[in-house]
């Protein structure tokens, strides 16, 4: 294991303070164009020489016709050329100084035959030079952290606390929109593609190390380095938590996973063992890799598994009360303390068991303070699961029948809206037993929106929050071992 972030291998890729873009292009078909667009729509602040052999600027920046011709020696090369051509420009490359280097280019080992033979002398190259270099086949790395970014799609959103390490370009580069949604973003996020000098082991090590990184989530489609890599969760897990989604184990994902990048995957049930001995979490899904992720960086650690639901309805509340039994959490049994205390909140339509459902209450703010309280302060629960609808439609209708305008309705809703959210998340962050939000409100609602960005977790759906309040205890019972 590295001792610093400096010692990584990848730590100038990620940290480049200059880049030369070989296969830049002004054409909007081209990989090229796409790739240096992006680089530099996320503001990448250091010296960009893109490389063209005829045109003398390429999308407003000067061109240079090869690696002679450029006035320093850059600390990272992307290229995105003709497969024949890819290991001579690394050799130019490495004549030039340049350490470090990230091989879209694809037509290596995956495709077998002439394509390997190219992988092994890629290898040779980089031992003659002391060359870092991810790929072939990938999209490199994303850092918003330092405005670094070599893949096809510009970073949206703020940088964030995931840490990303993939043996697939498109879970890098197609996720920014898809976490931005949930007010999250990645630390850093590397595409390895085919391994052939740096692996899943070495990202692993960085993010491991990377102080904005609080959660490692690992795409995998088979791993090399077995023992280094168990060696190095096992170091890391005791502080920092591995979410894993692993697609070789079955017959369909074994082919796919070698076509794609040439990794040699293994049998389901080896790869679940592995992840055991490692400590690492396990998703099933894309989706429940980051909703892993959202809770593991964001959430304090439960002491136990049993947990309590707060519901305002009976259905939401027992199908909650379903999805945790079956995720391996406990419905608490709420204390005669703790019954005594929401007694004067809780009307006779409404249930004090657990699910505690209010049904109805003349305070409806005491759902958002009062109520939470008191549940968080029960000794019998180690987490609180609250589900939530917004009042804010039904108050605009009412607002509008006596007489207020539509536009001053709506901000009149918002406002109560926004007052709810902001009583509850400010109150449930200063508590130390972890609060997830369930609704079945779309992503896009105005209260779900208020809540994301507020930094608490909510989920469509009792099923993913269940899962994901599992995934957090399952990493409790992984740090006390």
């Amino acid at each position: 294991m590295i001792k610093s972030i400096e010692e990584s291998p990848l730590y100038r890729i990620a940290n480049a303070r200059s880049m030369a873009f070989f296969g830049a292009s002004n054409s909007i078909s081209s990989m090229g164009a796409h790739l240096l667009s992006a680089a530099l729509a996320s503001g990448f602040k250091g010296a960009v020489y893109p490389v063209h052999r005829k045109d003398a600027n390429v999308l407003s920046l000067t061109a240079y016709r090869g690696v002679a011709d450029f006035p320093e020696v850059p600390d990272l090369a992307v290229i995105v050329l003709p497969t024949h051509v890819v290991n001579e420009t690394l050799e130019a490359c490495g004549k030039k100084g340049i350490r470090q280097a990230v091989v879209v280019s694809g037509g290596f080992k995956e495709v077998g035959g002439i394509g390997g033979e190219l992988e092994a002398e890629l290898k040779k190259i980089a031992g003659t030079y002391d060359m870092k270099i991810l790929g072939p086949n990938c999209l490199g790395v994303a850092n918003p952290h330092r405005n670094i970014n070599t893949t096809i799609i510009p970073n949206e959103g703020p940088p964030g606390f995931v840490g990303l390490a993939s043996q697939s370009g498109s879970f890098v580069t197609q996720i920014f929109e898809y976490l931005s949604g949930f007010g999250l973003g990645f630390s850093t996020a590397f595409s390895v593609g085919n391994e052939a000098v740096l692996d899943i082991v070495d990202c692993l090590e960085y993010l491991g190390a990377c102080p904005h990184t609080k959660v490692i989530a690992l795409y995998i489609e088979g791993i090399r380095r077995g023992r280094a890599f168990i060696e190095a969760a096992r170091a890391i897990v005791p502080h920092k938590p591995i979410v894993v989604f692993y697609v070789g184990g079955s017959k369909a994902g074994k082919a796919a996973g070698f076509s794609h990048t040439g990794a040699m995957a293994g049998p389901d049930e080896l790869y679940d063992g592995m992840f055991r001995q490692a400590g690492i979490i396990r998703a099933r899904s894309v989706v429940e890799l980051f909703d892993f992720c959202w809770v593991l960086g964001a959430l304090p650690i439960p002491e136990g598994n049993r947990i309590v639901i707060q519901t305002h309805s009976g259905g939401p509340g027992a199908a909650a009360a379903d999805a945790c039994g079956r995720a391996g959490l406990v419905l608490s049994t709420l204390s005669e303390k703790t019954l005594e205390k929401l007694a004067p909140f809780v009307p006779s339509t409404g249930s004090v068991g657990n699910p505690v459902d209010l049904t109805f209450t003349k305070d409806p703010t005491a759902f958002y303070f009062h109520i939470p309280g008191i549940l968080l302060a029960e000794e019998n629960a180690d987490i609180l699961m609250v589900y939530l609808l917004s009042p804010q439609r039904v108050v605009e209708r009412i607002l509008r029948g006596r007489g207020l305008p539509d536009e001053a309705a709506s901000v009149q809703g918002r406002k109560i809206t926004e007052s709810n959210v902001d009583q509850l998340v400010q109150h449930l962050k200063k508590q130390k037993k972890p609060v997830v939000v369930y609704s079945f409100h779309r992503s896009d609602a105005h209260v779900m929106r208020e809540v994301i960005a507020k930094g608490m977790p909510v989920f469509q759906g009792a099923e993913r929050a269940a899962r994901a309040v599992a995934a957090l205890v399952a990493y409790a019972g992984v740090r006390e071992r």
